[in-house]
């Protein structure tokens, strides 16, 4: 082991770390020694290093704690894990990490950092100021610290699962092998699912009052939001808010699938075995998949439009609204307003993805100083954020696509094309007609984003799923 001490000099090492947590001196480290003990020492998150270091490997008598020989095995197995890392970063093999070999590898997961920003976290670890860090320096700082792999930087700052405000054109999360490997990927997928159909449900009031004034509302009847909810009431009642909210709900768990599969097909047939795509492979591979999955989901968003827009006992249900479109309009009245919808994966992804960096980037280089965990609040912003710019960059076609599926249910409505729709709508309302239906689009996001969050949360408790 490259500047590692010998065999005897690290079990002393490693006794007088064992009695140092070792606040009771019972002979035993428990979760809340080892917890307390790291956040004393400084090694990252105290609770995903507990978790980790009482864990069933390393406890061999499962007694609920580590003994000194436990401790003592749990530690060489890290060492060991760590010196493949180090290897992994020092690109030169010269036994030593410095800033340029820093920025490398956070530019090959997709983490642009300044200068500045690379030496912040070399001085964190860096104890001799060489402006660099050799093994013992890494080893010391990371040794009863949860980083498992160069990929544990950007979990932190994947896409999450948990930003659901109802659209369906983000980029898919990344999954890291080891995810993949113990079925994390798909528990966290199903509590995404959960947490998107619980935020919708709360929110469809607000989502079909934005589709009844994408499709109603016009510069001679001055439609805004208390008009669109009073007359969508009289209609039909109350309950006829949440119209549509069924099959919205019911299109997530085929399209998020469909969509994940899509997404590392693509990375495979494009990339190979690449773990970690670059920003704008993610673009790329994302719009790819959200484009497959629309395809063939698309018929249920024309369903899901039309079931919105109906008038109180025009359909039976969701088989008696799809029979009577084919037997009226035929199949391809199903794929009425496609080509609006996958054009407005483009712009969408693309400054949601964009924006998403920029913040992260910028986050990163004024407050991080030697972590790369910014907290669920700086997350959410970010997501929150990047997913507003990217809806108010595609809503202009998401209104067009809206308009193009309801046209045939709408009375003396034009039957008319893409281009031609964006024509009448410049010429008879201005740009702003482009943009009917955004305020409550809007004022559902936080809504929506604050409800998955807390269903993400638990439904990640209740399925198990672990978080690094």
């Amino acid at each position: 082991m490259r500047g590692g001490p010998g065999d005897a000099e690290r079990r002393e090492r490693w006794g007088r770390l064992f009695e140092e947590l070792d606040s009771n001196k019972d002979g035993r480290l428990d979760v809340h020694e080892l917890r307390q003990g790291l956040a004393r020492l400084g090694g990252g998150s105290p609770d995903r290093g507990a978790q980790q270091g009482i864990s069933p490997e390393g406890d061999a008598d499962s007694d609920g704690g580590l003994d000194l020989e436990e401790f003592i095995l749990y530690l060489q197995e890290r060492e060991q894990r760590l010196l493949l890392l180090f290897h992994s970063l020092d690109r030169n093999q010269d036994g030593h990490i410095d800033v340029s070999e820093i920025q490398q590898s956070f530019r090959a997961l997709g983490i642009s950092i300044s200068l500045e920003q690379a030496e912040k976290i070399l001085h964190s670890m860096d104890r001799d100021d060489t402006m660099t860090i050799d093994w013992q320096e890494w080893r010391d700082h990371f040794l009863l610290h949860s980083l498992e792999n160069v990929e544990d930087v950007l979990y932190f700052w994947k896409h999450s699962t948990v930003l659901d405000i109802g659209e369906c054109l983000t980029v898919p999360d990344e999954f890291s092998e080891q995810e993949k490997l113990t079925g994390m990927w798909w528990k966290q997928l199903v509590a995404g699912a959960m947490a998107g159909a619980v935020s919708r449900t709360g929110t469809a009031p607000l989502d079909r009052l934005k589709v009844f004034m994408q499709v109603h509302a016009s510069k001679t009847n001055r439609l805004n939001i208390l008009g669109g909810l009073r007359s969508m009431i009289q209609e039909g009642g109350v309950r006829s808010l949440w119209r549509g909210n069924g099959i919205n709900v019911l299109k997530i768990a085929p399209e998020s699938a469909i969509k994940f599969m899509a997404y590392e097909q693509i990375k495979r047939a494009i990339w190979g075995q690449q773990e970690t795509l670059h920003v704008q492979e993610r673009f790329v591979a994302g719009s790819l998949a959200g484009a497959t999955a629309q395809t063939i989901i698309y018929p249920m968003e024309v369903l899901k439009t039309r079931l919105t827009l109906r008038r109180t006992g025009q359909y039976k249900g969701l088989l008696d609204c799809a029979w009577r479109i084919l037997e009226r309009e035929g199949p391809r009245a199903f794929y009425r307003g496609y080509l609006p919808n996958v054009l407005g994966i483009i712009p969408y992804a693309g400054i949601d993805l964009a924006v998403y960096e920029t913040l992260k980037n910028r986050w990163l280089q004024q407050y991080s100083h030697d972590s790369a965990d910014p907290g669920i609040l700086v997350l959410l912003a970010c997501g929150t954020i990047s997913s507003t710019c990217g809806q108010i960059a595609s809503y202009p076609l998401a209104l067009v696509r809206t308009r193009m599926q309801a046209q045939a249910s709408v009375e003396g409505a034009p039957q008319l094309s893409m281009l031609g729709l964006l024509r009448h709508i410049l010429s008879q309302e201005g740009v702003r007609g482009l943009y009917r239906g955004i305020a409550p689009n809007f004022m559902k996001v936080i809504p929506a984003v604050s409800i998955s969050y807390v269903v993400y949360e638990n439904m990640k408790q209740a399925l198990g799923v672990t978080s690094r």
